[in-house]
């Protein structure tokens, strides 16, 4: 019997949709508003679900307080009130998406959770938009 469980954070950071390897007239058409060189905005909502089967002896999947801790010391604090683009090491080569944040997430939890969890990211840049990793 396989069961979800989830924890949703929020962090806020900064960034911009830029390619180097375009012109600014390409990366204007492409990422429009989200190319402003002065950095924008968003206040992220992330929800990590693992799945797996209840331990006999706890009744829990995985323990949440447990999985909030990791998502902090691993994910938050790296993030949260940061600009993407220049903060971060994760960004330095790679255009900071809700699909790349998504999976950049993804790639340092997957290093801190036991495999024998599935471990999927919901990432939402705003109340309309968001990403999933894995894809259902």
């Amino acid at each position: 019997m396989k069961v979800k469980v989830s924890r949703k954070e929020h962090f806020n950071a900064a960034h911009r949709l830029f390619n180097p390897n375009w012109t600014e007239e390409q990366n204007e058409k492409v990422f429009g508003k989200c190319n402003n060189p002065n950095y924008h905005g968003h206040n992220y909502e992330l929800i990590v679900s693992l799945v797996g089967e209840p331990d006999p002896e706890t009744g829990y999947v995985y323990d949440l307080k447990v999985l909030s801790d990791i998502i902090k010391e691993n994910v938050l604090i790296k993030l949260d009130h940061k600009n993407l683009n220049l903060d971060t090491e994760y960004f330095l080569s790679l255009i900071p998406t809700a699909e790349n944040i998504a999976l950049v997430i993804w790639r340092i939890l997957r290093q801190k959770i036991d495999p024998k969890f599935e471990l999927k990211i919901t990432l939402y840049e705003t109340e309309r938009n968001f990403v999933e990793y894995p894809a259902s």
